[in-house]
């Protein structure tokens, strides 16, 4: 409950700074407000100021700002200053304060994306050990070497390894083999080559199990360790790995070993739309290295920077995957329950992982607003587009059934995603009981 409570607030906020963002930038063009709300339904408390009726609403899943000459059908255009139509602007200008409420959740998620990554972090690392190494790499290293100091600067996992790689030209790498420390000299045009060649140990443990997916569902657990795949034994990631997203079959046999427990879990495979090839069951490797970094405000920028744009990017993506592969929809839609759940899982690792997650849900506002649809943001800007090249608005009667059709879509998938969430939690739970 307390999750929920959590999940409907930080909502709260996102919609809040999203109708700011509508409502500073219309009052910067002139249009004159009636009404700031958020969320909608029956008002909780309501105020008045400066002729604005400022409101919070009991359905925390939305909010609006009613500007004056936004409907055509108000009395708007009889007692307001013509100059404060929203009607009356020019088409790029309703386009921009259309744009304006994603944006704000643009420079929100950005904002606290930066504040995450400022804070101390618990990074995780895989093992320095060398499980392989193929090609040329195979005369140098063998397997249970281990990986200790690059330039001298010492490392304790095999990512930090790869990113004291990048930072050189040239590198002079130390690892351990029987307790004989030996070295090897490469340049940067080795480096790509031993990225793609070179494989640390990992086990089969779960280091993760994404919310929603269906290993999630079927009740895993982090730390689970997989044993056998459709009853082949397994005795590294990448071999689990392989056998599950290359698997001919719909379902997956799983045994595993939790707490000196062996117990068996049958898997539905799911399409990875982030991926041409292969399915999945959503889960992560364990990571057994942990130590904590202190990013400086410029790398804190830096990282904020490209995890906003790699955020949006691959979003995208995944939604130009989805409207090639819509059957996989239900898979792919979460509402609040879900989100609250998750929540409450990336609570669990601390304050600077809840920001970075509440930073991912203000992005996702913004791009699912930015969608071309009547009724959300990017359905008025489309309208404002097709008007500025055709030279004339679309007639007010069209915009209202494709708005009105619009919010039938609209709805329709909120039912759905909440028909989602809860399926999937109620899942869990048999597995779980």
């Amino acid at each position: 409950m307390t999750s929920l409570l959590l999940m409907i607030l930080a909502l709260g906020l996102m919609i809040t700074i999203h109708e700011l963002g509508h409502f500073l930038v219309a009052r910067a063009f002139g249009v004159g407000i009636r009404k700031f709300s958020i969320g909608f339904g029956a008002p909780i408390i309501e105020w008045e100021r400066q002729d604005i009726k400022y409101r919070i609403s009991w359905i925390p899943l939305g909010g609006y700002v009613k500007m004056k000459g936004h409907d055509e059908d108000e009395e708007d255009s009889e007692d307001a200053d013509p100059d404060e139509l929203f009607s009356n602007k020019a088409w790029w200008k309703r386009a921009l304060i259309a744009f304006s409420g994603p944006f704000a959740n643009l420079l929100f998620g950005f904002l606290l994306f930066i504040i995450a990554f400022a804070m101390p972090q618990q990074m995780e690392d895989l093992s320095p050990v060398i499980l392989s190494a193929e090609g040329i790499w195979a005369e140098h290293f063998e397997a249970g070497d281990s990986l200790v100091a690059v330039n001298g600067e010492e490392v304790s996992g095999f990512n930090g390894f790869l990113i004291a790689l990048y930072q050189s030209d040239e590198a002079e790498l130390s690892y351990l083999r029987d307790d004989e420390q030996l070295s090897l000299k490469i340049d940067s045009s080795m480096r790509d080559s031993l990225l793609v060649s070179v494989r640390p140990q990992v086990s089969t443990r779960i280091g993760e199990v994404f919310s929603g997916m269906p290993a999630w569902r079927a009740g895993l657990k982090p730390k689970d360790i997989v044993l056998e795949v459709d009853s082949v034994a397994v005795n590294d990631w990448y071999d689990m790995r392989d056998r599950i997203i290359n698997s001919p079959q719909g379902v997956v046999n799983l045994t595993l070993l939790r707490d000196d427990e062996i117990f068996s879990r049958q898997i539905v495979l799911e399409e990875n739309i982030a991926s041409d090839q292969g399915k999945m069951i959503g889960i992560s490797q364990y990571f057994p290295i942990s130590e904590r970094v202190q990013y400086s405000p410029i790398e804190a920028l830096q990282l904020g920077a490209y995890s906003t744009a790699n955020f949006i990017v691959m979003n995208y993506r995944g939604l130009i995957q989805l409207v090639k592969r819509p059957s996989q929809l239900k898979n792919n839609l979460g509402g609040p329950v879900l989100m609250a759940s998750m929540s409450a899982e990336i609570g669990r690792r601390g304050i600077s992982s809840l920001m970075l997650f509440f930073a991912s849900i203000s992005l996702i506002l913004m791009i699912m607003n930015l969608l071309p649809i009547p009724i959300l943001d990017g359905g008025h800007i489309m309208f404002c587009f097709i008007e500025g090249i055709i030279g004339r608005p679309i007639p007010q009667r069209i915009q209202g059934i494709l708005q009105q059709m619009g919010f039938i879509l609209l709805i329709s998938l909120m039912i759905f995603a909440f028909y989602s969430d809860f399926s999937k939690l109620i899942y869990r739970l048999i597995y779980t009981r």
